[in-house]
């Protein structure tokens, strides 16, 4: 008999989380069925979309949502062997039995020397949105200018570097020198600490005078009121997240949109990635090419042990993680 160890939401999120909301709970799991699989989760995902979501679609005392790389441990199901590793979206959980559905196996093409977690990041779920936003939504070309907000986490720091190899100039923005740095070091064409600035209307007009041809938002809030008077006309903004707003209390109003939509003729679409399941293997297949290539780096934002969920995922949405976070069992 196997003993899983799963996250609970106990109570729902009143402003920002805490870890008084979560609770940690021992579930025995049956024996397998024909047909079924038991997984061992390896790495778990942490990510803004949860705290959004869980008001959305949970009920108190579910289990957590969430993505995971799992191992196969036991398979009575001749798709799968054990030992093969899996995307799962099972939630918070050390252990978990499936029948098959909805697992993507990792690629067979997985090298040894990248860490699995990726596929929970670059390879993953974030790197597909930044993918899909800026091929399908932004619909870039070489030669524009793009800019994307959030810019050193798990979405905005590939969608800085998936613009440069499309040809395009990148202007990113974070909430810490040290990660302007690090968009630095990814090849950004121009990066500045949104927190530090006097004017942020000033700071995105000297980063592109001419202003912007794509808006990758990630924020929403004052930067997104900001940024929309600085479009080029015909100007496109894909509407990612708004990790802004995720933890108010009170609904943000204002500034409105209109004058500047109608004006600059701009398009803004908002969009989930799951929009592209059906092409998941194509993001995924170039997203692996370019990260073993050298030409999209990473950086995770690795946390040790399953009973630190809730610290993680609390420490991401107050940004204090570079790149991905992602625990480690």
């Amino acid at each position: 008999m196997v003993t899983a160890k799963v996250w609970i939401l106990k109570k729902h999120f009143e402003g920002f989380p805490k870890t008084s909301d979560f609770d940690l709970k021992m579930i025995e799991l049956p024996k397998l069925k024909d047909g079924e699989l038991l997984l061992e989760s390896v790495f778990l995902s942490v990510d803004p979309y949860m705290r959004a979501y869980s008001r959305r679609d949970m009920k108190e005392g579910d289990v957590m949502i969430g993505t995971q790389v799992a191992r196969i441990v036991e398979s009575k199901n001749p798709a799968f062997t054990v030992g093969a590793f899996v995307v799962a979206d099972n939630g918070w959980r050390t252990h978990f039995i499936s029948n098959g559905k909805d697992l993507h196996l990792l690629p067979f093409t997985w090298p040894e020397s990248l860490p699995r977690s990726l596929a929970l990041g670059t390879v993953g779920m974030p790197g597909l949105t930044a993918y899909f936003g800026l091929l399908e939504v932004c619909k870039m070309k070489p030669g524009e200018t793009v800019l994307v907000n959030a810019a050193a986490g798990a979405v905005g720091s590939v969608v800085g570097q998936l613009a440069k190899i499309g040809g395009c100039k990148v202007v990113g923005c974070a909430g810490s020198d040290d990660k302007v740095a690090y968009l630095k070091k990814l090849g950004f064409d121009e990066a500045f600490n949104y927190k530090t600035v006097t004017s942020l209307e000033e700071a995105l007009r000297k980063a592109s005078p001419d202003g912007y041809d794509c808006f990758f938002d990630n924020v929403g809030g004052e930067f997104a009121s900001i940024a929309i008077n600085q479009m080029k006309k015909y100007g496109r903004i894909a509407v990612c997240g708004a990790i802004s707003q995720y933890n108010n209390s009170v609904p943000q109003k204002g500034p409105y949109i209109q004058i500047p939509m109608v004006f600059k003729e701009l398009r803004m679409e908002g969009f989930i990635v799951s929009r592209w399941n059906n092409r998941r293997e194509e993001g995924v297949k170039a997203l692996l090419k370019w990260v073993m290539e050298g030409k999209v780096k990473y950086h995770e934002q690795v946390t040790e042990g399953f009973e630190n969920m809730p610290m993680a995922f609390i420490g991401m949405l107050k940004g204090e993680n570079l790149g991905k976070a992602v625990v480690k069992v």
